[in-house]
């Protein structure tokens, strides 16, 4: 869809096209992958006592998600930490965005590790899928470069196939290992309970995720009854929210219960009776428990071959959808740090695009950060080790502005719930901060070296704030150009989409006079970046701001100026070509539109679409394609 719809305001909003069900999916996506490394990294961390650390952990992964609920309510324009810390303070609103930064980083890092865990395992025997383990930073890294180049021509958002497998795949995980469940071989806690609480904080990692649904709340359709100029997605968010948490939390819970009744069938799948060697076999398969569940279970019940072909099954449902979850972390990293450069918190360089419309620095940062980050970890662990401080920090940030914002119309019970759960969190990030020296240097270096670029560019733009009367403030307000716009009389409209200075231009300047019609230029500029960003002034996206479109909208007018046709520049900023011309013709009632061939390569094509053929196939029947050239 357009990047841009204007309303009768004024205001500059981007389409409501995700749904709840999409949201959903981009949330799972997330989210859910926690499970998929989270029990076995409890294991490693208490042992089969660990069963009260999975439920601590799921029970405040609700709490969270409870949070978010209210968030989405009040910030239907993007309720992410970026947004909604900016009240607060801009600096705030970028500590909390690079807090996010760090998060993403890891979760590229991790998930494409984990998913490469997750299709490699039992193939070991394979001498290039052994070489490939045995290397497996420097695979994840490759794994990720690829991803990379695929971006290059434009964010790819994956993975609902990949959820669609998921959910039932978990389902029939918890449902062949239900007849096994037990109770048997819990263990009381062991540990004090200031060592039980740093292990409770050492495996939260399931609240990664939470965060993506406030992003898009930007991009959600509406609720029944609201309006762009008031936007609500209460109902649609809640939809989007409630089915993914609750299968998160029960999810996960179950899954943890049932890792800790293996016992009871390891005896007959692998002839293991001695708990030191029940122990030791699942810390070894930590980094893939729900593969390796699959395999025991679907032993024990049907038979080994059939345990093996279960397994395999799980080991690429999660693949994919773990190579997802990076590949969402990428493009989140991308959007993130285009959105901070779009409001002057980060050099301008990073709104540089390539041909595609992707930032070029954005998309090298992106790729660099995990990249770095593989290259110094030992091992899965300490890559774990590291997610947590920048996720809780976020949010942290996030729900502790929402307690203390007092331009939204938070209820006193909002305002509790998110007092409870930032001082939980609070703590939460405290410990992290002193248990783990490692995590802790990994955020100081992102935050100091963000801020260091921010000064930096603050610097470099040399702003300045000038006070002014308000008579003068009511003369620039943005809707001051929207009043003196001509208006135009009925009669025919030519629309032209231009990529550059070439023959289609002439040709509809001569249809144009020829018909007595007004010509309108329009110029796309394609911003293939994912991110969602509250209503902007239209001062935000000019022509004459962007060189290429400046020099086709002076050549125009000047033309048509000198054979008496009326020339209006349209100028939009888009994700979506081919979408913002078929929109922007249909709003504009024009008669006729003339579009020039592709000049995409063979491969851009193939990524990306033909513009003139999607055009084509969403054009009204009421206007009247032509194609130049």
């Amino acid at each position: 869809m357009a990047d841009l719809i204007i309303t009768e305001s004024g205001a500059v909003h981007r389409p409501r096209n995700v749904d709840w069900k999409r949201a959903a999916a981009l949330l799972y996506g997330d989210w859910g992958t926690s499970k998929a490394y989270v029990i076995g990294l409890a294991f490693l961390a208490a042992g089969f006592s660990s069963l009260p650390i999975i439920l601590a952990v799921c029970a405040l992964t609700g709490l969270v998600g409870i949070n978010y609920i209210v968030i989405c309510r009040h910030f239907p324009d993007g309720g992410g930490v970026y947004s909604a810390a900016r009240s607060q303070g801009r600096l705030l609103a970028v500590v909390g965005a690079l807090l996010l930064l760090a998060d993403l980083t890891v979760t590229a890092a991790l998930s494409g590790w984990s998913a490469l865990t997750y299709i490699t395992s039992g193939a070991e025997h394979i001498a290039w899928i052994k070489l490939l383990r045995d290397h497996i930073p420097l695979t994840t890294i490759a794994v990720l470069l690829i991803m990379g180049a695929i971006n290059y021509f434009g964010p790819k958002h994956s993975g609902s196939l990949a959820v669609a497998l998921a959910v039932p795949t978990v389902i029939v995980l918890i449902g062949i290992s239900a007849p096994h469940l037990t109770t048997h071989f819990l263990q009381p806690r062991q540990e004090s309970l200031g060592t039980l609480w740093v292990q409770f904080v050492g495996v939260i990692l399931a609240l990664s995720g939470a965060e993506s649904i406030a992003n898009v709340t930007g991009v959600m359709k509406l609720d029944p009854g609201s309006t762009m100029e008031h936007p609500s997605v209460a109902r649609e968010s809640i939809k989007a929210i409630i089915p993914v948490a609750i299968e998160v939390v029960v999810g996960t819970a179950l899954l943890g219960w049932v890792m800790l009744s293996l016992p009871s069938v390891l005896g007959k799948t692998l002839h293991l009776s001695d708990p030191s060697s029940i122990a030791s076999v699942l810390q070894l398969r930590s980094e893939d428990m729900l593969r390796f569940i699959g395999e025991q279970f679907a032993t024990a019940t049907f038979s080994p071959a059939i345990g093996n072909f279960f397994g395999w099954i799980v080991g690429i449902v999660f693949f994919l959808l773990l190579l997802s979850a990076a590949n969402t972390a990428i493009v989140a990293m991308i959007g993130l740090l285009y959105m901070m450069s779009r409001d002057r918190e980060m050099p301008r360089q990073f709104r540089i695009l390539n041909r595609h419309g992707v930032p070029i620095y954005p998309l090298l940062i992106a790729l660099g950060l995990p990249t770095v980050v593989l290259l110094f970890v030992a091992n899965f662990t300490a890559l774990a080790g590291l997610y947590a401080i920048g996720v809780v920090g976020a949010i942290t940030v996030n729900v502790g502005s929402c307690a203390f914002n007092r331009t939204v119309g938070f209820t006193w019970y909002d305002r509790v719930l998110f007092g409870v759960t930032f001082g939980i969190l609070f703590l939460v990030e405290l410990t992290l901060a002193h248990t783990k020296p490692d995590a802790l240097f990994f955020v100081v270096v992102v935050l100091g070296a963000g801020l260091a670029l921010r000064g930096y560019t603050q610097k470099r733009q040399g702003l300045t704030t000038l006070t002014v009367t308000r008579e003068v403030a009511q003369m620039v307000t943005p809707d001051l150009e929207a009043r003196v716009q001509p208006r135009l009389q009925e009669g025919q409209k030519i629309l032209v989409a231009a990529r550059g200075i070439t023959p289609v231009l002439g040709f509809a300047l001569d249809e144009a006079q020829l018909r007595k019609a007004t010509l309108c230029v329009l110029y796309v500029k394609e911003v293939a970046v994912y991110y969602s960003g509250g209503p902007a002034s239209l001062g935000r996206a000019k022509w004459q701001n962007d060189p290429e479109a400046n020099a086709i909208m002076s050549l125009m007018m000047k033309l048509g100026s000198e054979r008496d046709v009326c020339v209006l520049p349209v100028y939009a900023v888009s994700q979506d070509a081919a979408a913002t011309i078929v929109d922007l013709s249909a709003t504009m009632g024009v008669d006729y539109l003339v579009i020039g061939a592709t000049q995409r390569t063979a491969l851009a094509n193939l990524l990306r679409g033909s513009v003139v053929t999607n055009v084509a196939q969403h054009l009204p029947d009421t206007i009247q394609l032509l194609i130049f050239g």
